[in-house]
């Protein structure tokens, strides 16, 4: 009775809640007995513990209300964290049906399925950065349906199923790094409630404007660190509530004079590290609360009149473009003489050409260096 007993305790982990010195003493006390009323008291209450505390035990794994895994940690604020190449997969006993948050960053898991995450219907931020993911499946969120930002960070992701975020009320969604070649409307539900979405350090080329149709609701879109070279008219359109629009680091030649059109929140605007080589005069018009916009490192050897006329506390970086010095670099030369504080990096808005210009300071220069009229 006793050693099937031990083998019950044994098979049901009891270790894990009274200790293995615990179940050592208790053997102890049961093969080496003493007399006397008080050893009997003694040891029914030592097994009266260990019995309940197998059935507790027994009873949380049967639940699905696992104790935290090994390589993790597990706050008293329903926190998990999870780390270390050691880790292969999800631990199969999952985690504590309470959690709220779950990170698992710098492992070496490749998969994740609906299963994993069923035990955790609380569940609120889920962090899977930095694994080796290549495929996440179309009903991954079916059981977490109040998971409000998801977060897949440097993995090895390349296309992604159709209604994969259809079955959580997502209002931050981070891709960033990943090796995501197409981005799918058919992604999200109509009307999605996404606020922030981070595609940046993928190998897009094009964005469908059907996307941003589904996206009434967003703030922030990262697209920069992609290979887009072209954007339709309408691709912001139905982003009313557009904040922040990073563009940059992409290979983007043009761009439509109304495709900031509806745009009107706008407030951040990066367009640096591309190939733009002329900028329509209306591009900015209407963007009367834009207040920072990067243009660095392009390939811009004008601005047209009246561009960078937006308000008073438009803040612009410049400088990386070959900037051309004569009479149509007037309209420059003026704004950056009379806003010195709208302009980061104005020394280092220098001449392209012509040579006897070359590497001058824009800033410095004369009317007549620059060809104008006295």
């Amino acid at each position: 009775m006793i050693r099937r007993f031990v083998c019950f305790v044994a098979t049901c982990r009891a270790d894990s809640f009274l200790g293995t010195n615990m179940l050592k003493f208790i053997f102890n006390q049961v093969h080496n007995p003493t007399d006397g009323p008080s050893h009997s008291v003694l040891k029914m209450n030592f097994w009266l513990v260990l019995i309940f505390g197998v059935l507790a035990k027994c009873r949380c794994q049967e639940s699905g209300a696992c104790p935290c895994p090994d390589l993790c940690t597990c706050s008293s604020s329903a926190e998990v964290e999870c780390s270390g190449s050691s880790l292969t997969r999800f631990p199969p006993c999952g985690f504590p049906s309470n959690t709220t948050r779950l990170a698992i960053r710098s492992t070496n898991i490749s998969s994740v399925t609906a299963s994993h995450l069923n035990a955790t219907p609380r569940l609120r931020s889920l962090q899977l950065y930095h694994n080796k993911l290549a495929q996440v499946p179309p009903d991954l969120m079916k059981g977490v349906p109040g998971l409000n930002g998801l977060d897949l960070t440097g993995n090895q992701l390349v296309l992604l199923p159709a209604d994969v975020f259809k079955h959580a009320s997502l209002h931050n969604l981070v891709l960033k790094n990943n090796q995501i070649v197409e981005v799918d409307p058919d992604w999200f539900a109509d009307n999605s409630s996404l606020t922030w979405l981070d595609l940046s350090g993928n190998r897009l080329t094009d964005l469908p404007a059907a996307l941003c149709h589904k996206l009434p609701l967003l703030e922030n879109l990262d697209l920069s660190d992609n290979r887009l070279q072209e954007l339709h008219r309408d691709a912001f359109r139905s982003l009313r509530h557009l904040k922040i629009l990073n563009l940059g680091g992409n290979r983007l030649r043009f761009l439509e004079s109304s495709i900031f059109t509806s745009n009107l929140n706008l407030s951040r605007l990066f367009l640096q590290e591309n190939r733009l080589q002329e900028l329509p005069a209306d591009l900015l018009g209407g963007l009367l609360r834009l207040d920072l916009l990067l243009l660095n490192q392009n390939r811009l050897q004008h601005l047209p009149p009246g561009f960078l006329d937006i308000n008073a506390s438009f803040r612009v970086i410049l400088s990386g473009n070959p900037w051309i010095c004569d009479e149509k670099m007037e309209y420059l030369w003026r704004w950056l003489t009379v806003h010195p504080q709208n302009v980061f990096f104005r020394e280092e808005v220098m001449c392209a050409g012509p040579e006897a210009l070359r590497h001058r300071q824009v800033v410095l220069l004369t009317r007549s260096e620059l060809g104008l009229q006295p």
